[in-house]
């Protein structure tokens, strides 16, 4: 089940719903560059949202600008519906968790959690009782007494974490915060992150370049390009219905071909390719022109492959060569090149252990792919 799965509520579907954060026309430039281009967001109380995009689309910029530490050129912030942007940042309901983590080397773990209560005059006995019990969160008990480099990766991340959440903020920012973790414990710690938000109800806003930690942590995702967002969803929505090209091939991988409409009903559309004749049928209609041009997006997961032939020729059919296979364990990746000459991409879940190497469909075999109606998207640029 998906993270988007399991809401009871989605807020951002009730139009009485008030959002927690509203961001308006927020523009930031550096000189003649525009860093952040015109954004507008709405993001609800108890969400974990997620802005995703690559190396300077601007999404750390606009994290910074609401926690405090840049000013925008343009447009105003709110949160709860205060605005922020005469407010300076140590005044904030956010705390914000960078990469690095920025632990001091010198203090116990307690010390480091406890340390920003200290600063704000809190007493002693309150503080040592929301120390407590974010220490037992983020199951740290057994290593308070240690200092930072007595800790692995994954616990260090766990400390900036619950050092960030003991302030008990209205929002917590988190700067591509598991970017410093390897790939296993990065995927387990995921999960961790999504269960303390769960039991927190704390609003988090994370930025990452990261497409499967997007889909994995996020209630909703906005994909971020040269300043601007260009789709928002949740996981379920961007990655089967992209709006664009650029989000089908950004988030997560796709088959696309060029064509044109050739039959357009209330309940399908049928597409002839551009390169060579072949057929699309998609089991939904579109507000478009027949003739007009259009791209199809098949995603390689739900493209079959086979060395048998199709009973019947039909729509949906393609036959080609292998050209590649990529063994994953639990998937193969085959790369299968169309008499066209175009290059296509099929991931198949390997359900029948072999130790003897040997795939069912190899290397050169003249093959046979198919998908259901159900499984493509029109894409209009």
């Amino acid at each position: 089940m998906t993270r988007d799965d399991k809401l009871d509520q989605r807020p951002w579907l009730d139009p009485e719903a008030a959002p927690y954060i509203k961001i308006q026309g927020i523009t930031k430039r550096f000189g003649d560059f525009t860093a952040v281009d015109n954004v507008d967001m709405d993001i609800y109380k108890g969400e974990l949202f997620c802005w995703l995009g690559g190396s300077g689309c601007g999404k750390s910029t606009l994290l910074r600008m609401l926690a405090g530490f840049e000013t925008p050129s343009s447009g105003k912030m709110f949160i709860d519906g205060v605005e922020i942007n005469d407010i300076p940042a140590y005044e904030r309901p956010v705390n914000m968790m960078f990469q690095s983590y920025a632990l001091f080397p010198h203090m116990t773990v307690e010390k480091n959690i406890a340390y920003g209560l200290l600063r704000d005059g809190v007493e002693k006995s309150e503080i040592r009782k929301r120390v407590d019990e974010i220490i037992e969160m983020v199951e740290l008990g057994q290593f308070n007494k240690r200092k930072p480099h007595q800790l692995s990766g994954g616990q260090r991340q766990r400390v900036a974490l619950a050092r960030a959440l003991v302030k008990q903020p209205k929002v917590l920012l988190l700067d591509e915060p598991l970017g410093a973790l390897d790939k296993r414990l990065r995927e387990q710690t995921q999960y961790e992150l999504m269960n303390i938000q769960e039991q927190l109800g704390v609003t988090f806003i994370v930025v990452t370049h990261d497409q499967e930690e997007a889909m994995t942590l996020s209630t909703r995702i906005a994909v971020m390009e040269k300043g601007k967002f260009i789709q928002t969803g949740t996981p379920t929505e961007i990655y089967e219905t992209p709006d664009s090209r650029f989000i089908a091939n950004f988030i997560g991988s796709a088959n696309i071909f060029q064509g044109h409409v050739i039959e357009n009903d209330k309940d399908h559309v049928l597409v002839k390719s551009r390169r060579d004749g072949s057929l699309f049928y998609i089991d939904h209609g579109l507000d478009i022109q027949e003739n007009a041009k259009i791209w199809v997006a098949v995603r390689p997961e739900k493209i079959k492959i086979s060395k048998t032939k199709p009973s019947q020729a039909g729509p949906n059919q393609l036959v080609g060569k292998v050209h590649d296979i990529g063994y994953l364990g639990k998937l193969s990746n085959y790369k299968v090149k169309l008499n066209n000459g175009k290059i296509v991409e099929i991931t198949y879940p390997n359900q029948v252990r072999s130790t003897s190497g040997e795939h069912a469909v190899d290397w050169d075999d003249q093959v046979y792919l198919t998908w259901e109606p159900s499984s493509a998207v029109v894409l209009r640029h």
